[in-house]
């Protein structure tokens, strides 16, 4: 069998706080390219990792978590793109180009295959399968159409606006037909969210003193749907903003991840008196609508209608530090780590 090196990136011990440098370490190995005689196994060349928001929660030891945490010493894991190079798996075959959880390693063997998705087609990039037609676009979709139930007209707040959910929830609220305001952390992205997204406002929450009232200024009619990225001091302004019957989707949120005690919410008074409803959501549970996604999203991409900005960093050497970046928004738009292209 035919053996090969393999870097790594491994997961040193659980963190506490911002995740540094030191909590990652590379490493080479070697590796088989043969699947075990028996296996069902499916052992991929990585092409491209996504590096997200939820993957620190998985830093910290817990057992009360939809995904489990990380095991120190062993190698990190995430969404990826990824080429079969060998299949025990009859729904997979050499040369297939896959999307799913895979190793962050150049070489990988993946025994786990219920989230490993066959990618339809390949006259987009193969890294929007990180992104806009992967993960991160199935929770746009999940969240704003399926929890949101939305309106034509309606006001819509989106916040970490930028992110690889965020941007794509607006152009989708935007061509549904609604009026929409994003937040992002500086000039640039708020630029970004007007002049190339279409959002009809934004703003730097971090030049914002009073998000109350920052949040009554660009909604003073109120807000009917916020789609939540951050939570804390956000959430708790946007509660009193809200409209009757309004609807917020809680999909992340990255103000707390890095913090040893989690910021209390005080204003849930006015779920009750504005009659909102607040849902959480995981997008695994949103799998079987993906070929209705892309059936929706696909001509959208090809027309030019909707946009996707990724942020690309080269070599698996620098997926911790862009892994890092995302925690003080370093990153403009979909954080992408090319581990090789093709």
């Amino acid at each position: 069998m035919a053996e090969v090196s393999n870097k790594q990136v491994i997961f040193k011990d659980y963190v506490s706080g911002v995740p540094t440098d030191a909590d990652m370490y590379i490493t080479t190995s070697t590796i088989s390219l043969k699947v075990p005689e028996g296996s069902k196994a499916v052992l991929v060349k990585n092409l491209y990792l996504s590096c997200d928001p939820y993957m620190r929660p998985r830093m910290t030891y817990t057992t009360d978590s939809y995904v489990n945490s990380f095991k120190p010493g062993s190698v990190i894991e995430g969404y990826g793109v990824a080429k079969v190079l060998d299949s025990g798996h009859p729904n997979f075959s050499k040369g297939d180009l896959v999307w799913g959880f895979t190793g962050w390693e150049e070489y990988g063997l993946i025994t786990s295959t219920e989230m490993l998705i066959k990618i339809p087609t390949t006259d987009v990039p193969l890294s929007y399968y990180t992104g806009i037609l992967g993960m991160p676009g199935l929770t746009a979709y999940a969240g704003f159409y399926e929890i949101c139930t939305p309106k034509k007209g309606e006001y819509v707040y989106v916040s970490a606006a930028l992110g690889a959910v965020g941007q794509l929830v607006g152009q989708f609220a935007k061509l549904f037909g609604c009026y929409v305001v994003g937040s992002a952390g500086s000039k640039e992205k708020v630029d970004l969210l007007k002049n190339k997204f279409g959002f009809d406002e934004a703003f730097n929450y971090k030049e914002e003193t009073d998000l109350v009232a920052c949040l009554k200024r660009y909604f003073p009619e109120g807000i009917d749907i916020y789609f939540d990225n951050v939570g804390g001091k956000m959430l708790d302004a946007v509660l009193l903003n809200m409209r009757v019957h309004g609807r917020i989707a809680a999909c992340g949120m990255i103000s707390q991840y890095n913090l040893d005690k989690l910021e209390g919410v005080c204003n849930l008074i006015n779920i009750i008196i504005k009659q909102v409803r607040i849902q959480g959501f995981i997008v695994t549970s949103y799998y079987h609508l993906y070929p209705k996604y892309l059936e929706m999203v696909l001509p959208h991409i090809k027309e030019g209608k909707i946009v996707y900005v990724e942020d690309t960093v080269e070599g698996l050497e620098s997926a911790p530090q862009a892994l890092i970046g995302l925690f003080s928004g370093r990153n403009v738009g979909k954080q992408v780590v090319v581990v090789a292209r093709e």
